[in-house]
């Protein structure tokens, strides 16, 4: 008898833990409803590849990849602070606000290396796949951070067509898992080496707000 009461307090413990795993899993769903909270983690740029810079403007030429690293990725990521209204992350995923973790992916865009070949004349697109994105994220160091993230894996960076392409992710950063990743492509036109691949991420940013899910609420 005392047997079958252990059994049952066990088996009633189990059931409390595993629903308190499940309320605490993030899940695709969240993402659309709006009432779910989103962190904003930024740009990261450890795969991008600026692809044939000379073509359209000389002075890419001037562009070194220690000053792609060092000083343009963090203007990039800084430009969400300084002009939230145009780079307007809360309006793009149809919340009220959102807080922001920029420092997440600052990390890992400390971590590029000055040698990495970050300019090149091949004209591919997308050569990530959602596994490498997965992969990606399983490394990531999201610093005891928990909840929904939000970042861009910028990719390519084409000066042939003027487009940029990026991998728009989010994240259970508890688990280190992947809720959902689409690839967008935003177009440039803004004056300047920083300026032009700012409007491009604004437009991808537009895109990502105009999509129906948000609207339906079902992924």
């Amino acid at each position: 008898m005392k047997t079958i009461k252990k059994f049952k307090w066990v088996l009633a413990l189990l059931c409390i833990i595993l629903n308190t795993k499940s309320i605490l899993a993030q899940s695709k769903e969240d993402i659309f409803d709006k009432k779910v909270p989103v962190i904003w983690l930024g740009l990261d740029y450890s795969q991008a590849r600026l692809i044939n810079p000379t073509t359209v403007n000389k002075n890419y030429q001037e562009v070194t990849n220690a000053a792609f690293i060092k000083t343009y990725v963090p203007a990039w990521n800084y430009l969400f602070i300084i002009e939230p209204k145009k780079y307007d992350v809360a309006k793009a995923i149809h919340r009220d606000s959102v807080d922001y973790a920029l420092d997440v992916t600052e990390k890992a865009n400390k971590g590029i290396s000055i040698t990495k070949d970050i300019f090149t004349h091949n004209t591919s697109y997308k050569l990530l796949t959602e596994q490498n994105i997965s992969d990606l994220v399983n490394n990531y160091d999201f610093q005891g951070k928990t909840g929904i993230g939000l970042l861009f894996f910028i990719e390519e960076m084409s000066t042939v067509d003027a487009n940029e392409g990026a991998w728009v992710t989010f994240v259970d950063m508890k688990s280190k898992t992947v809720l959902l990743t689409m690839y967008l492509k935003g177009k440039t036109g803004g004056m300047g080496f920083r300026n032009n691949w700012a409007d491009a991420t604004f437009h991808i940013l537009q895109q990502l707000g105009s999509d129906k899910r948000w609207i339906n609420k079902t992924p």
